[in-house]
C-alpha cells in the first residue's frame, strides 16, 4: 500500500482511518477537504481542483482522503489500494455530532477536519448509500480494476483493520 484513496460517506471516519494509517506505514496525508475549501468556505474552481490532484497523485506515496466523485478518477488511476467506509446512515450521523463535539464546529486545517454541518449535508448522509454508493461503484469499476479494494462497514471493522496494518 504506497498510493492509497479513502473515500466513503461524511462522517464515516475518513480523516480519522487516514491519520492513523499515514502515522502506521508513514506516508504523506492530503486531506482533499483542505484543499478544496479556503478559510471561508469558497470552494476552489473544479479545473484547478483537479490539477492540484493530478500533481498530488504523481508522487511516489501518498494517502488522499476525501470523496469528490467527479475527481474520484484522478485518484482511481493513480491508486493501488482504496479504502472504502461502507458505513450506515446511523453510524455516520453520529460521526459527525462526534465530530461536532469534539471540535466545537468551524475548519480544522490543521488535522483536515471541516465540521460544517447543514441539513444539506444530513440529508446526502441520509441518502448516501443510495445514491452516491452506487456512483462510487461505477466509477470504482470503471477507473480502478487494478486496485485493491478494501471495505469497511462498521468503526470496529476500520480499527480490526488498522490493527492488522
Amino acid at each position: 500500500m504506497d498510493r492509497i484513496a479513502i473515500i466513503g460517506c461524511g462522517g464515516s471516519g475518513k480523516s480519522t482511518v487516514a491519520r492513523k494509517l499515514a502515522r502506521i506505514l508513514d506516508v504523506p496525508l492530503v486531506h482533499l477537504d483542505a484543499i478544496y475549501y479556503d478559510e471561508h468556505w469558497t470552494p476552489l474552481p473544479r479545473d484547478e481542483f483537479a490539477a492540484q490532484q493530478e500533481r498530488l497523485v504523481s508522487g511516489e506515496r501518498w494517502i488522499i482522503e476525501g470523496n469528490y466523485a467527479s475527481s474520484l478518477p484522478i485518484r482511481l488511476a493513480a491508486a493501488d489500494t482504496v479504502i472504502f467506509l461502507d458505513l450506515p446512515a446511523a453510524a455516520c450521523l453520529w460521526g459527525i455530532v462526534q465530530r461536532r463535539w469534539r471540535y466545537r464546529g468551524g475548519q480544522h486545517q490543521a488535522n483536515g477536519v471541516y465540521d460544517r454541518i447543514t441539513w444539506n449535508f444530513v440529508r446526502y448522509i441520509l441518502g448516501y448509500r443510495h445514491t452516491m454508493r452506487p456512483r462510487v461503484r461505477s466509477l470504482l469499476r470503471d477507473h480502478g480494476p487494478h486496485v485493491q479494494l478494501i471495505t469497511l462497514t462498521s468503526r470496529r471493522h476500520a480499527n480490526r483493520f488498522l490493527d492488522r496494518v
